[in-house]
C-alpha cells in the first residue's frame, strides 16, 4: 500500500525545495534519462522481437546460445552486454527523477535506493529460476555475458 507514494516522493518534495539546478545540470538528467530510456527501450523491444520470430532477418546479426530445452537465449545485442540489461535502464530512469531534487536531502532518493535493492532481489531471483530451468546451460550463458547489469 506504500510503494504508491514513492512514486511522487520527489514531486512532494520539490514543492518546498528549489534545488536551483543550471540549465546545464537539466540538461545533463535529462540526457541521462533518455540513456536509460533508450536501454531500456531498446533491450527489451529486442527480446519480444527475437521472441516473436528469432528468424526474422533484421535480427539476424544476433548471436544466442541454443539450449537443451530447445529456447535460445540471447548473447549479442544489448543482452550480450549483461543478462538485466534492461533493469539497468529503469534504474538509470529512475535515478534521473531523484537527481532533478538536487543533493540537499536523501529523502528523494528514496526510490532510487529501494529500486536498486529490489532489481538486485528480483535479479537474483531469476537467476536461481534459470538455473534451475536451464542447469549447465545456464552456466554457459553466465561465462558468455558475464555481467548481471
Amino acid at each position: 500500500a506504500w510503494v504508491p507514494f514513492t512514486y511522487s516522493l520527489q514531486a512532494r518534495y520539490l514543492v518546498k525545495h528549489d534545488p536551483q539546478l543550471s540549465y546545464a545540470a537539466l540538461a545533463a538528467i535529462l540526457g541521462l534519462h533518455m540513456l536509460g530510456y533508450s536501454i531500456f527501450r531498446g533491450a527489451n523491444g529486442q527480446k519480444d522481437a527475437f521472441r516473436r520470430n528469432p528468424n526474422d532477418p533484421a535480427l539476424s546479426h544476433l548471436n544466442f546460445l541454443q539450449t537443451k530445452r530447445g529456447t535460445k537465449l540471447l548473447t549479442s545485442g544489448w543482452w550480450g552486454m549483461a543478462r538485466k540489461i534492461n533493469y539497468t535502464g529503469d534504474w538509470i530512469m529512475g535515478l534521473t527523477w531523484c537527481l532533478v531534487c538536487g543533493f540537499g536531502s536523501i529523502v528523494p532518493y528514496f526510490y532510487a535506493i529501494y529500486f536498486a535493492i529490489l532489481l538486485f532481489h528480483r535479479s537474483t531471483r531469476d537467476d536461481q529460476m534459470c538455473q534451475e530451468k536451464y542447469g549447465e546451460d545456464w552456466e554457459t550463458y553466465k561465462k558468455i555475458v558475464p555481467y548481471k547489469f
